[in-house]
Parts: structure tokens; C-alpha cells; sequence
């Protein structure tokens, strides 16, 4: 029942919060496909079978990780001052979502070990063009 002093709720920032799960998402699964086919490591056809699997699973699963992000993120500061109850989900959401992302990278994308046939990449199969101060 709607009363005039009930406080309404936008559906906007939740949806949000799943659409940024979905392209961290396709970000993980794009720097892993990226990787493979830099360092030619696991990209024959069995390899390609595995990355298009795991497209819509990275998707759905990142999708679903921001939504409950948000829905923590927001149950744990409802009395909270109005900035931290703002950020809170904000933060939730990212972390919960990119570092999912970057763990498939790290696990998928880099076969250490796997022998490359590009000769571009190290036995770690991390590419070169790979930032030195993020791990992998």
C-alpha cells in the first residue's frame, strides 16, 4: 500500500549493479581470450570450446555477484549516514565483481606452464603488454 510518507525505492541502482556484473564479466572473459591468443597457449579448437563455454557462466555468475553485492552492501547500512549508505553497495559491487574478473584472468587466460606457440609470451603465458604491477 502506498502511503505518502512511504519512502520509495528506485530499481535503477540494482540494475545497474547487474549490468556492471555482466560487463566485468565479459571483461574477464575477453582479457582471457586476449591472453590465449597473444601467447598461442590453449587457443586450439578444444581451448576456444572451453572460452565460449565459459562466456554466458562468467556472465551469469558476474551478474548475479553484483546484485548480492548491492543487496549486502545495502542491508548493512540502512541507518547510516547518507554517503556511507551511497558508497557502501557502490564498493560492495566492485570489489565483488572485478575481482572475480581478474581471477579468471589469472587462472584461464594464463596457463602456466602450457606451452605457447606464439613466442611472444614466457612459459608463465602472461602477455608482455600485461601491467607488471597487477598480478596474474
Amino acid at each position: 500500500m502506498d502511503t505518502p510518507n512511504a519512502r520509495s525505492e528506485s530499481r535503477l541502482p540494482a540494475a545497474g549493479a547487474v549490468l556492471f556484473g555482466a560487463a566485468m564479466g565479459c571483461a574477464g572473459w575477453t582479457l582471457t581470450v586476449w591472453a590465449r591468443a597473444y601467447c598461442d597457449a590453449g587457443y586450439e579448437a578444444g581451448g576456444r570450446f572451453e572460452l565460449n563455454v565459459l562466456l554466458p557462466l562468467a556472465v551469469a555468475v558476474e551478474a548475479l555477484l553484483g546484485l548480492v553485492a548491492f543487496a549486502a552492501g545495502r542491508g548493512l547500512a540502512p541507518r547510516a549516514p547518507a554517503p556511507l549508505r551511497r558508497a557502501l553497495p557502490v564498493l560492495f559491487v566492485v570489489a565483488a565483481t572485478v575481482l572475480p574478473a581478474w581471477w579468471l584472468f589469472a587462472t584461464r587466460g594464463t596457463l602456466d606452464g602450457y606451452h605457447g606457440d606464439s613466442g611472444l609470451c614466457p612459459a608463465s603465458n602472461i602477455p608482455p603488454p600485461w601491467p607488471d604491477w597487477l598480478p596474474a
